[in-house]
């Protein structure tokens, strides 16, 4: 593995600071009412170095989840090719939560990724923004899944329909973890874990008899 050089290091520490100030800033004074200015002043760097790493406050606001649904989508690629598709999409959520917690806490602290989390579910034009990456996802997600069992996307409901029943019970646990008190992985993992084992029960069972 190469080791970054400190240019590297010095552009990926600067670009760390500007995130933590913006994600402190959003959390505290809102994300509408934040300006670039405020982000790096608190940082005390320039407009410029804040736009060579973020487009803008938007990708900022999304910069942790974005890592957290990119190391999904890494461990679901690399789940065992007989697995069935529920099966993998399980293990490589739960496997994800697992490898991303040290991966967050080096970038910012897990009970700022949740006051963000939190903060864009209040937020209207960033809640927005969340739902089309979320619908982005689930495509991307049915993709990996339809590949993996040499279905078409094209003509097969299934993958999708898979996906979408996953999605909702995540986004079902998501909201969970945002209203509760406790902020760390191995409880967002926990909820995880046990929403998705009642997934099958739930859509198999006949409620009233159970």
């Amino acid at each position: 593995m190469t080791v970054p050089g400190l240019r590297e290091r010095k552009k990926q520490h600067t670009r760390d600071a500007l995130l933590r100030a913006a994600l402190e800033l959003f959390t505290t004074k809102g994300y509408e009412e934040t300006t670039v200015d405020e982000i790096v002043e608190a940082v005390d760097v320039s407009q410029r170095t804040f736009f060579r790493h973020f487009a803008g406050k938007q990708e900022a606001a999304f910069a942790v989840q974005e890592m957290v649904e990119t190391r999904f989508m890494r461990a679901l690629c690399e789940r065992p090719a007989g697995e069935a598709p529920f099966a993998a999409l399980r293990g490589a959520v739960l496997g994800s939560w697992d490898a991303v917690g040290e991966s967050i806490e080096a970038v910012v602290p897990v009970e700022l990724h949740m006051r963000t989390y939190r903060m864009i579910e209040s937020t209207p034009s960033l809640l927005a923004v969340h739902l089309r990456r979320s619908i982005e996802m689930e495509e991307q997600i049915a993709g990996v899944i339809a590949e993996r069992e040499g279905v078409d996307l094209a003509t097969d409901p299934r993958p999708r329909v898979a996906v979408a029943a996953f999605s909702g019970v995540m986004r079902v646990t998501g909201r969970m973890w945002g209203a509760g008190e406790e902020i760390s992985v191995d409880s967002i993992r926990a909820i995880t874990e046990s929403y998705l084992d009642h997934l099958g029960p739930a859509l198999a069972e006949d409620w009233r008899k159970a």
